[in-house]
């Protein structure tokens, strides 16, 4: 790692069960006793990226190094087959109006939906640019019940924010080493993946120059992995990249020599793989 300024996505920081009724599956519905997600419908699906880089709230820093990011994943997703839309700067209103109005939109030919919210963020909030919004509102628009043509299918939210104003110092450790389906009823909830940059409670690093250490190593572990490996099994490469090649440099030795574990989060019911 250079030693570039790195930043947190945070404010600024001051002072440095199943019933089973057997019966034809509907075409779309994309509900299945396999194992894995079908993900051979005609579009892979929608890849929303919403970049916050500047702000006019509280006095939160410009985070430099997230169109770096953005770049990344739109290289990453396009790669990917989806059809990728990138914001910039969007206010709290537009975020949820931009993710409502997606939730309104037609899924029945996709077969997944991604959400990528890059933005300064506290637990279980992200950030407008003119102030915060909860993300239980913000995902829910795609719940089961609210976004239907989108049941049974993966919706993946990608999350590069602080969730806390944790520091994480590290410990040096010793240790070496199709058919027809019956019809079904789920949960609203089920079907959800959260990849959070960092665990409750803590600072999300970001380097001016090269980007996030989550997202850089997310799309770099996507390249490499996505036409071999299971997503959850691409994440946990994520995880470790993170953990092991990462560390902060700062002048500041409060803020100087920390890491950072990536979170995920997953109601998946199912496998999901990028290829067919």
């Amino acid at each position: 790692m250079e030693n570039s300024e790195i930043s947190v996505d945070s404010k600024s920081i001051k002072g440095s069960e199943i019933k089973i009724i057997h019966g034809s599956k509907s075409v779309d519905s994309g509900i299945s006793l396999d194992n894995s997600y079908k993900m051979d419908y005609p579009e892979m699906g929608l890849c929303l990226i919403i970049n916050n880089k500047n702000f006019k709230y509280n006095g939160m820093t410009t985070r430099t190094g997230t169109d770096v990011d953005a770049a990344s994943l739109r290289e990453t997703f396009t790669n990917l087959k989806y059809d990728v839309r990138v914001k910039n700067d969007l206010t709290s209103e537009e975020i949820k109006k931009l993710l409502f109005n997606a939730s309104q939109e037609d899924h029945s030919k996709r077969s997944s939906f991604i959400c990528v919210l890059l933005s300064h963020g506290e637990e279980g909030v992200i950030f407008g640019t003119d102030g915060p919004i909860d993300l239980k509102l913000l995902t829910g628009f795609f719940r089961g019940d609210c976004c239907q043509s989108l049941a049974g299918k993966p919706k993946i939210f990608i999350i590069q924010a602080c969730r806390g104003s944790g520091l994480d110092s590290g410990i040096e450790t010793d240790s070496g080493s199709e058919d027809d389906m019956p019809t079904q009823k789920i949960p609203v909830e089920a079907d959800f993946l959260y990849a959070y940059s960092t665990a409750p409670g803590y600072y999300s690093w970001r380097n001016s120059k090269d980007g996030s250490w989550f997202i850089q190593s997310l799309c770099s572990m996507l390249k490499l992995y996505a036409d071999k490996l299971e997503f959850m099994h691409i994440l946990i490469r994520v995880n470790r990249k993170v953990a092991i090649e990462y560390e902060s440099y700062s002048l500041d030795i409060t803020f100087h020599a920390k890491k950072q574990i990536p979170s995920i989060v997953s109601m998946f019911t199912k496998e999901l793989y990028f290829y067919p």
